[in-house]
């Protein structure tokens, strides 16, 4: 069984991994793709842009069908819509082509992500649940910091599409693994209908999520800027903040699942959130304090990412019949917090500059910590009058 089990969990691990690097492969990209196809950096842009709006709007889709029909055939057809959505971007005949390739990769990793949280959350035992996710979501989170050098190096060697043809490489296998893993894995067939109160329930659960995204992406997009303008930063010092972000946003997902398991889902994502908004001070005060911002870059992630995974955990736990569902909304929900901070950020810096924004995104782990509190004790409300 111990064998079993590491299958599993390295099988969405290395999924998940590859499903991070798409996401953060792309950005440091963009100036030779620009190039070869003789279009702004602006343009090119629009290839993050519909791949984020096309993956919030299909993962509640594919996360309600898996609930109702099962996870292995979704995710094994996201892997082979992938392999072909990463062909076409390495070999589109045009931009618009291009685009197309995009729309479908964000569409394929739609029908993966999501479904590797809850399926994992499907065969975890009750008192391991937080571990097992914690470890196939540190395989996303080390994408975070890995797949801008993973991208950088192969454009160096090979030239930029070759990224593209290696992930598909690498999607082709993972389909045909996959699709063999998840062979005995039983469908949930208590998935209920949506079209009820417990959808506003859970859209209320997953906007924890949204204004948590707000606190973490409003700093976090324009870090570099920031680094530089306030810090006088060079390229090198630059990556080094960012890696001490990422093996902090790693080593947090991983702590959280011990913790979780040991002291309970809702108490680590309400304590993390507490800790959050305390770092965000922190990081006010000293942004401009010289090596101290190393360290409170890693404790900001630390923090911020054991508090998103303690909180996935929750939600595996709390719609333990929707599982599927609730993984979708609550990364759509990630999604447009992403969006909504990386445009909160924007303004911020436009009107009082970037020494505000950790103040400002302290606010939004406050507001994201009381709506936390909120759904606990309607939780136990619900409870109390099931039990009369």
């Amino acid at each position: 069984m111990e064998l079993k089990v590491r299958v599993y969990l390295s099988v969405g691990w290395i999924t998940l991994f590859l499903m991070g690097i798409d996401l953060f492969v792309v950005s440091p990209l963009l100036p030779f793709i620009s190039e070869a196809y003789n279009i702004s950096s602006a343009m090119t842009g629009w290839m993050v842009t519909v791949f984020a709006v096309t993956y919030a709007f299909f993962a509640p889709f594919f996360g309600w069908l898996s609930d109702k029909n099962g996870r292995r055939a979704l995710i094994t057809f996201g892997l082979v819509l992938f392999v072909i959505s990463n062909v076409l971007t390495a070999f589109a005949p045009s931009f618009f082509w291009l685009i197309v390739s995009r729309i479908l990769a964000g569409l394929s990793v739609a029908s993966i992500t999501p479904l590797i949280y809850a399926i994992i959350g499907d065969i975890a035992p009750p008192n391991r649940t937080g571990t097992w996710l914690s470890i196939v979501v540190s395989g996303h989170l080390t994408a975070l910091w890995a797949g801008a050098p993973f991208g950088t190096l192969l454009e160096h060697f090979l030239g930029w599409r070759s990224v593209f043809v290696v992930m598909a490489i690498i999607g082709a296998i993972l389909a045909v693994v996959n699709y063999n893993i998840w062979k005995y894995i039983s469908k949930n067939n208590s998935a209920r209908n949506l079209l009820t109160g417990n959808l506003l329930r859970m859209l209320g659960s997953v906007s924890v999520t949204t204004i948590w995204a707000i606190s973490m992406y409003a700093l976090y997009v324009y870090l570099g800027a920031a680094l530089y303008s306030e810090n006088r930063f060079s390229s090198s010092e630059i990556a080094l903040a960012t890696t001490f972000y990422g093996i902090g946003a790693v080593i947090g997902s991983l702590i959280s699942g011990q913790l979780t398991d040991r002291f309970g889902e809702r108490k680590i994502s309400k304590v993390t959130l507490i800790f959050l908004t305390l770092i965000f001070v922190c990081l006010g005060i000293f942004f401009t304090s010289g090596d101290w911002i190393y360290f409170f870059l890693f404790m900001w992630a630390l923090v911020g990412y054991a508090g998103f995974t303690s909180y996935q955990a929750r939600l595996a736990v709390e719609y333990s019949n929707d599982r599927g569902i609730v993984m979708a909304w609550n990364n759509t929900a990630l999604y447009i917090g992403i969006t909504l901070g990386s445009m909160i950020g924007g303004f911020v810096i436009s009107n009082w500059g970037y020494s505000f924004l950790p103040y400002v995104c302290s606010v939004a782990a406050i507001i994201s910590f009381i709506l936390s509190t909120q759904k606990v004790q309607e939780t136990k409300k619900e409870s109390a009058f099931s039990d009369t």
